[in-house]
């Protein structure tokens, strides 16, 4: 996976990270975009608007101290996301078990796309399982483009209690007539 396209933000992950992890947290990623910064940051216990407010002044203090980027932007502090962008290896390596869509780098035969579950990373080699074509195995080179894919579970049924059989089991002894 190319990361060239990240270095010019490195001077901002060696002034970003020590913060994010002095508050307990972890930082995920950064990302610009036109005039945006955003900084990802997960944490296990979950974070709140207080956190990211907090973190949001921090940041912003220590970027305004360093002035590591030219002209004006806009800071955006937030979580991934349930679908979130994966770049590096360790982003993979927090992905296992997940269904995630991979986009590879035009090769012989195009881009493919690859659609499955992460099974397994390994010295930048990724295993994703996929339903129809059994285990793919992906350099992490030839990944143009990766993000976590959300499965929302089965919605109820109208009117159903989440009990299976239709049973309420909210009688009060006595024998069933």
């Amino acid at each position: 996976m190319n990361t060239d396209s990240q270095s010019h933000l490195e001077p901002i992950f060696s002034l970003v990270e020590p913060l994010v992890e002095a508050a307990g947290h972890t930082l995920y990623d950064i990302q610009q975009n036109g005039g945006t910064l955003a900084v990802l940051v997960n944490s296990d216990e979950g974070l709140g608007v207080d956190d990211l407010s907090l973190l949001s002044r921090s940041v912003s203090a220590i970027l305004d101290e360093h002035d590591p980027i030219p002209g004006r932007y806009t800071l955006e502090i937030s979580t991934p996301g349930v679908e979130r962008r994966l770049r590096e290896e360790k982003h993979f390596e927090g992905a296992l078990g997940e269904v995630v869509n991979i986009r590879t780098n035009p090769g012989p035969e195009g881009r493919r796309r690859i659609v499955g579950t992460l099974v397994d990373v390994d010295s930048g080699v990724l295993t994703v399982d996929t339903s129809d074509l059994g285990a793919t195995i992906v350099p992490l080179t030839e990944v143009e483009k990766a993000r976590t894919v959300f499965e929302w579970g089965p919605a109820p049924k109208p009117g159903a209690s989440g009990k299976k059989n239709g049973s309420n089991n909210n009688h009060k002894g006595g024998s069933p007539r």
